[in-house]
């Protein structure tokens, strides 16, 4: 058995109560969750001076990370069903702060990358509300 692979999975599971994943990649500092779901696995983005922040205000307002999105061709949209022709991000808040940000695969399935931690795969956005991420605060779309 691979203690840190069950080390990974146990973490994950302790802080996201019921969500069922796979874990798709080895730790990395190299990029988060923002950059990830942008598509980039080269930086870390942050509103923190010092880091990629693309086309937005330095703020740490979810309205800053959806201005980001924004910027690279993204509207927002009703929901996160799969839809042809159409990537999907969702952006989550605890109330007015940007915590964490998630991209839909061409399978339907959602990955994320976990901070400094692992990238994983699940099956919906609202798998990882809760302590860490808050809530889904919106979902948009671009072609």
């Amino acid at each position: 058995m691979d203690i840190s692979g069950s080390l990974q999975k146990m973490w994950i599971d302790d802080a996201f109560p019921g969500i069922d994943h796979t874990i798709t990649s080895s730790s990395t500092d190299e990029y988060n969750c923002i950059a990830w779901a942008a598509g980039d696995n080269s930086a870390w983005w942050s509103h923190a001076a010092g880091y990629r922040w693309p086309n937005a205000k330095r703020t740490p307002s979810v309205e800053s990370l959806i201005e980001v999105f924004v910027g690279l061709g993204y509207v927002a949209c009703d929901n996160a069903s799969m839809e042809d022709g159409f990537e999907k991000v969702a952006l989550y808040a605890h109330g007015p702060i940007w915590k964490h940000a998630a991209r839909q695969l061409p399978s339907g399935l959602w990955t994320s990358k976990l901070g400094p931690d692992e990238d994983i795969q699940h099956k919906t956005p609202e798998a990882l509300t809760g302590d860490y991420y808050g809530v889904v605060h919106c979902i948009m779309r671009r072609r």
